[in-house]
């Protein structure tokens, strides 16, 4: 299927690139999550984020959309550039307006409103001058499951509708950057394939950028570029993802493989010794 004459990939085509430098996060000015974070995110690519619950991986996506000041968060070290533009310190709406958009985790919807309201809404803060009826052509292009459900109340939908849906409400702010946190949570296998196939088909025809949380590991690694793991609040080991997928490590403690090949019993490497080698 391809795109509408009106609605053309080179009018989102990502032109900057994301560069966070050694940046500390803290919490209530007391509690450190971030322990100097640096990553880099090129135009048009997909990076991924991984990582065990608790280690910093979603605070980080929260420091680069502005959205640490509602739970009472700040950077109190290092910068975020966007191109030529510093966003530490940056409002989140002013954020969402250079072209930086973050879906959180969770499938957050206006539930009592039908899809199509959760998508005009989405559409609001963009300042292009776009007509929504075009906008609306374009996310139904992509999941063309929403088109069919637009009358339908976002409360009623299931959990793959939903997160195609917060996907799709993001989309219409015309992001540059696609921020996605734990996109596959709580999703069966298929969905979960087809909804990052789905994210694959935007980067690759709007030249998006997009940043990706996820613990899914394999899935996360299949669509990226480029990732890092976190662990601590730090990064402990990056690189590309076709290079990563071969790393014994991942392999052993993301992807539960042992060297021969075979699952890993997750009982048998609990005490983390990665860290002997990834940290020693």
């Amino acid at each position: 299927m391809s795109l509408t004459a009106a609605v053309k990939p080179s009018d989102f085509t990502t032109t900057e690139t994301l560069s966070v430098n050694n940046i500390e996060v803290v919490y209530n000015s007391v509690i450190l999550v971030l322990r100097g974070i640096s990553l880099e995110v090129e135009p048009g690519k997909v990076v991924s984020l991984l990582g065990p619950n608790g280690a910093g991986k979603s605070t980080t996506l929260k420091a680069i959309s502005g959205l640490l000041k509602a739970e009472l968060g700040e950077v109190t070290r290092g910068q975020i550039h966007w191109g030529g533009d510093r966003l530490d310190g940056l409002s989140a709406e002013d954020v969402v307006r250079m072209g930086l958009v973050q879906v959180i985790e969770g499938r957050l919807l206006f539930r009592h409103l039908t899809v199509e309201e959760n998508l005009r809404v989405g559409g609001m803060v963009y300042q292009g001058g776009r007509r929504i009826g075009d906008d609306l052509e374009r996310v139904y292009h992509y999941f063309p499951a929403l088109a069919k459900l637009s009358r339908r109340v976002s409360g009623y939908l299931s959990g793959g509708e939903g997160q195609m849906l917060v996907i799709g409400r993001a989309m219409m702010a015309h992001p540059q950057l696609l921020m996605l946190d734990e996109p596959s949570l709580g999703l069966a296998p298929m969905l979960v394939h087809e909804i990052f196939d789905i994210i694959r088909h935007i980067n690759q025809e709007e030249g998006m950028s997009v940043l990706i949380v996820e613990q899914n590991a394999r899935a996360a690694l299949e669509l990226a570029d480029y990732a890092y793991v976190m662990e601590d609040g730090r990064i402990v080991l990056d690189g590309p993802a076709e290079q990563m997928r071969e790393n014994e490590d991942i392999k052993e403690f993301y992807l539960g493989l042992n060297q021969a090949g075979g699952r890993k019993n997750y009982r048998e490497v609990k005490h983390y010794k990665r860290r002997k080698r990834w940290l020693g």
